[in-house]
């Protein structure tokens, strides 16, 4: 079967200056929802592109066929772009490119349909309370199918129809180039309709799917964000029966791409987006936001950032921690509240608890980071690493100017300024020597007074 996904409109609805298929619904363009679902029952998928093509193919996924429709002159003129992918003996299931809610479950219900009789067509129908803007399909009295008509050609009578057509179908390949030539352009919008292929083949099927929001068209930011309710809802409720705690799902925001083990916990205001792997065991949230990390077993991360990191089992991040790219923690670290961490890798056992930034370091087990702690790793031209050993412990108010190495067992004393390596199991005082004048503020007194 050939999947034919149509995603060459302009969309002007959209107030966009992207096509409306690039436009994203939890973390995946709207077409990549279309070609999941097509894929679950065509072998071979070719997206018909048009305005700002460009844009289109650098979304779509390899192995995808790609045809073009130089004007956009309406949807049979499309698939006819598309002419040279279809095989006759293929079965041809055609689709907007604008339907990301469409499911696989239900696309497989519709094929199995067209396979059980001798069709040269099926049309999907579904029933809408407001069926403003759709062609109605037309039936006689006992409910035999005669055509459908588009809502710019329809009479008032066939206005109040609420069946209709949903604009996914399956061909037989064969009938379908056979009709092709035979559309004109002759209606009010001067375009070659696709529903005109199906008046004029002989064996037509009306499938009428029961879930009307699964073909529901996006054209501007009011549908585009009802839509993404509702596969947001998906989400959740796909994690919550295989054993994810969601405690609240009206503020919970997760990714279509997001893997979460179960027994975790998900608190409220948390997003979870892009390639996010989560174990078992976790406490995420709430008030936290994490973007294509991996993160492992019995973690709890709270109130934070966290982008491109790597934290292993145990670990506990935040609250108002910020782990950036780059970062690895390994089991049971502990970085606590207003602490940064970016292209680091920190050991096991290590506390930075406080007020710290972490940046371009290297830092071993057992390591205690004081609060107030800084690697000042950037030279005003490049970036220079730190390096922190084992069973090292730094002071309160350090700064370590990179590159510089704080080698195993050492202490820095707190408030120092490190700019040389420190040896094993040394002590390191870098800062001014106390001087206490006595009785100083009592003589500025009566020397002011005086």
């Amino acid at each position: 079967m050939v999947g034919l996904i149509l995603a060459a409109g302009i969309s002007s609805r959209m107030k966009s200056k992207y096509p409306k298929v690039v436009h994203h619904l939890c973390g995946k363009p709207m077409i990549q929802w279309v070609l999941d679902a097509v894929s679950s029952v065509a072998d071979k998928l070719c997206v018909v592109v048009g305005h700002q093509a460009d844009l289109v193919k650098q979304v779509l996924p390899d192995g995808v066929q790609i045809a073009y429709q130089s004007e956009q002159l309406g949807t049979a003129h499309a698939v006819m772009s598309a002419k040279s992918f279809i095989d006759p003996n293929d079965e041809v299931l055609v689709v907007y490119g604008d339907m990301p809610l469409l499911s696989q479950e239900t696309l497989r219900e519709v094929v199995k349909a067209h396979r059980s009789g001798d069709y040269d067509v099926t049309v999907v129908s579904v029933e809408m309370d407001n069926p403003t803007g759709y062609g109605r399909i037309v039936k006689d009295s006992s409910g035999k199918f005669i055509k459908i008509v588009e809502e710019f050609d329809a009479s008032q009578d066939e206005k109040r129809i609420k069946e209709i057509n949903t604009g996914v179908y399956v061909f037989n390949g064969k009938k379908l180039l056979e009709v092709l030539p035979k559309i004109s352009c002759e209606n009010r919008k001067r375009e070659y309709y696709l529903t005109d292929a199906v008046g004029l083949l002989e064996k037509v099927n009306v499938y009428r799917g029961m879930k009307s929001e699964e073909f529901s068209g996006i054209n501007n930011r009011i549908q585009l964000a009802e839509a993404e309710n509702i596969q947001r809802r998906r989400i959740l409720e796909k994690l919550m029966l295989e054993g994810v705690t969601i405690v609240d799902p009206s503020t919970t925001y997760i990714d279509a791409n997001v893997k979460i083990g179960r027994d975790t916990i998900v608190h409220p205001m948390t997003f979870i987006m892009g390639e996010t792997v989560i174990g078992e065991d976790c406490v995420i949230g709430p008030m936290t936001r994490i973007l294509n990390c991996v993160i492992e077993n019995e973690v709890t991360v709270v109130r934070s950032e966290c982008t491109g990191a790597h934290i292993m089992s145990g670990v506990s991040v935040g609250p108002f921690s910020r782990l950036r790219e780059g970062t690895v923690l390994y089991s049971k670290v502990k970085i606590g509240n207003f602490v940064e961490v970016k292209n680091s890798k920190v050991g096991s056992n290590t506390k930075a608890q406080h007020l710290t930034y972490l940046g371009d370091s290297q830092i071993g087990e057992d390591v205690n980071i004081g609060a107030g702690t800084i690697t000042c790793n950037f030279d005003g031209k490049k970036k220079n690493q730190t390096v922190i050993e084992d069973q090292v412990f730094i002071g309160s108010n350090t700064a370590l100017v990179a590159p510089v190495k704080i080698k195993k067992g050492a202490f820095v004393a707190a408030g120092s300024t490190i700019t040389q390596d420190v040896p094993e199991w040394s002590l390191a005082i870098a800062r001014a020597r106390q001087e206490n004048k006595l009785n100083w503020v009592l003589k500025k007194r009566q020397k002011e007074e005086g």
